[in-house]
């Protein structure tokens, strides 16, 4: 090679140096000696007494040691050094043999100018040489493929160039940096660059690969070296291990540029911390137990034989002597008072005078009442010493008298009448005043729990509990049934409501309510089993006497209405249900409106209810039963389709016409009424679920 004008012995010793450093660290011995030659003249011993010139020393001229004039000055001359053509044309032979090609370093932050041609314009000495070329003579291993450069955004060095490095940072006790001390540590990479570049296949000997300058190529480009600083040499034999990647900003040894007050923090392990043990049973504490132990159960009271244990409420033990002192008395004085029948017969006769419209707003007329009554009395007089039920007791109470339209303030006086009850039943001096105050006391709690019942009736859905009182099953698959709720449950002739089986639970079906909730509190279903299974199979065929059901609130609108017109009624099957409460309730309070009734069946069997139903009929003032038979012999009764037996019967344009079976059945039938000439308007059904 030939030396090229301009070359700087001590830039090319430097250079020489870093790029040793970077490609084998066990190189730096020739290094140094190389920059010994360089600075002293090639080939020139060293004076006596001198040192060698350690090559970090060149490149971080601050580094922590004696202050060398000469390094000042290498590293001045190194930031203001020549292109790299004259670096290369001013190397020689290397002495000490053939050495390992070397990655270029990192370029200067001043890009070379760039080849435009073969004819453009070019260095002092021409287009400078591709850095990737060895500049030791000597054997040379190939050159690693080259990357293709990627254009640059403005304000961005190009990829594949790694950026120059900060300048250290100024640190209080630190010399000044010097010019040039922002290039990388040798023997570390700088990051590589956040873009990625996808790999491109070497380019072969003697053809123009763009954007790089190969060995054998002459291609206009970007001039950019095959590999840089932050590539590390291809792995291969005759190459050194890849040094350890230290930090990209170095810094010498020493306590570090930061602040020496800072918080300090100990490095040392924690030591053990105590343990508080897991749960272990209640018990005196063993030595060295952290934790205190658990206080023991106190004495259990043992149930009282014969009855349940009263449920865990909260209350204080030393107040169930005093509940069972409360049921004595109330037991004992029902009793000397004649009985829990007397005394509900007495004491309804003494609410009729305080509040007269009281038991007007209950269902059932004065025996079923006073039934009611009875059955009242006896229950509490059982569960007084039971707070729990005794409450819910009252609370349920409370929502059905609500439901029935009474108010809390028409109860106030019920505890006086009460009393007075169970007074006028004893014999002289009977009544005491431990009596009296049991009574009193528990009256007054009670009206509290019923009042706050009436207040959650209007929150909550009111459910009565009806017990079976009578089951005839009239045809294989349906049953009349008879119930008897508990509380009073108020409902208007006409309606329905919804039952609950205790086999199906949440389960509710829709049946009408045949009764005289004016004569007695016995409400009457009319069930035909569908399945075997279901509400309706339950009711019918695995329903017995003495047997639990739930009933809902009642609903429906097919009640008697306010006119004077009179009323036409249509049934078909089990639909005769309802219209028999209507006509219940006329015969019960002697309406003198003109009622008929027509009864669908397909055979005579089907009129299961036939008899009763000409009874309660007979006994209204003006009522009258059509039964049409629509299959097999009709006997003594019409026979074919009800509709046509209305229509031949007479004219109803004026009438009220109320209609309750099947829903083809209410389909078809109001069909044929609209086409007879009745007003829409007095077609009285409920909608079919």
């Amino acid at each position: 090679m030939s030396a090229g004008s301009g070359s700087d012995p001590h830039m090319l010793a430097l250079l020489r140096a870093m790029r040793l450093r970077l490609a084998a660290p066990d190189a730096a011995a020739a290094g140094a000696a190389d920059v010994e030659a360089a600075l002293t003249g090639q080939g020139a011993e060293l004076p006596a007494g001198s040192e060698p010139i350690h090559p970090e020393l060149i490149v971080h001229p601050h580094w922590p040691g004696a202050a060398r004039p000469e390094l000042e000055a290498a590293a001045t001359e190194e930031q203001d050094g020549t292109e790299p053509g004259d670096l290369r044309a001013s190397l020689g032979a290397v002495p000490g043999g053939s050495r390992p090609a070397i990655p270029p370093a990192t370029p200067p932050a001043t890009p070379p100018a760039t080849v435009t041609g073969p004819s453009g314009p070019s260095g002092p000495s021409g287009p400078p040489p591709s850095l990737s070329e060895p500049i030791i003579d000597g054997p040379a291993l190939p050159a690693l493929p080259a990357l293709p450069a990627l254009p640059a955004r403005p304000g961005e060095p190009a990829v594949g160039v790694p950026d120059p490095l900060p300048d250290d940072p100024i640190v209080p006790g630190r010399p000044t940096p010097r010019p040039g001390a922002g290039l990388p540590l040798p023997g570390t990479f700088p990051p590589a660059p956040a873009v990625p570049v996808p790999p491109t296949p070497p380019a072969q000997p003697g053809t123009n690969q763009p954007g790089t300058n190969q060995p054998g190529t002459n291609q206009p480009g970007t001039n950019l070296p095959a590999t840089g600083p932050g590539t590390p040499p291809a792995s291969g034999a005759g190459l050194p291990a890849v040094p350890e990647r230290r930090s990209a900003i170095p810094y010498p040894p020493g306590p570090g540029p930061w602040p020496a007050a800072l918080p300090s923090a100990s490095t040392q392990p924690v030591g053990g911390i105590p343990g508080t043990g897991g749960p272990r049973l209640v018990g005196p504490p063993w030595p060295g137990d952290p934790i205190a132990p658990l206080p023991g159960p106190g004495p259990v009271r043992p149930p009282v034989p014969g009855r349940p244990a009263p449920p865990v409420d909260g209350m204080d033990p030393a107040d169930d002597a005093a509940l069972v002192e409360v049921r004595r008395l109330i037991t004992g004085s029902l009793s000397l008072a004649g009985g829990p029948q007397e005394v509900a017969a007495r004491l309804r006769s003494a609410l009729m005078q305080a509040q007269p419209d009281l038991f007007a707003r209950l269902p059932g007329g004065p025996a079923a009442q006073i039934e009611q009554l009875a059955e009242g009395l006896t229950w509490l007089a059982h569960t007084i010493d039971q707070p729990p039920a005794v409450v819910a007791g009252f609370g349920r109470l409370g929502a059905a008298l609500a439901e029935c339209g009474v108010a809390p303030q028409q109860l106030q006086l019920a505890g006086a009448a009460l009393a007075e009850a169970m007074r006028a039943g004893m014999a002289a001096n009977g009544w005491r005043q431990d009596f009296d105050q049991a009574w009193r006391s528990t009256w007054q709690h009670a009206y509290e729990w019923i009042a706050h019942g009436m207040t959650a009736a209007e929150y909550h859905p009111v459910i009565w509990t009806a017990v079976v009182v009578a089951h005839e099953l009239r045809r294989e698959d349906l049953a009349v049934i008879r119930l008897r709720p508990y509380l009073p449950m108020p409902y208007v002739p006409g309606q329905y409501a919804r039952i609950e089986v205790p086999e199906l639970p949440g389960v509710w079906r829709p049946y009408s309510l045949a009764g005289a909730p004016r004569r007695d509190n016995v409400i009457e279903l009319h069930v035909r089993a569908k399945t075997l299974t279901g509400v309706s199979g339950t009711l019918v065929h695995r329903t017995a006497v003495g047997d639990k059901v739930r009933i809902s609130r009642a609903e429906g609108e097919m009640v008697l209405p306010a006119s004077s017109r009179d009323l036409l009624m249509i049934a078909g099957d089990t639909g005769v249900a309802p219209l028999k409460a209507l006509l219940t309730e006329l015969a019960a309070t002697g309406d003198p409106r003109a009622v008929v009734l027509f009864w669908g069946a397909r055979t005579l069997a089907e009129l299961y209810d036939i008899d009763e139903i000409t009874a309660i009929a007979a006994a209204a003032r003006r009522a009258t039963v059509v039964p049409v038979i629509s299959e097999g012999p009709a006997g003594p009764y019409a026979s074919g389709l009800v509709t046509d037996a209305v229509a031949a019967y007479g004219e109803w344009s004026g009438h009220e016409v109320y209609l309750a079976g099947p829903p083809l059945m209410l389909a078809a039938t109001s069909a044929a009424l609209l086409q007879l000439g009745v007003d829409p308007d007095r077609i009285h059904h409920d909608r079919p679920e």
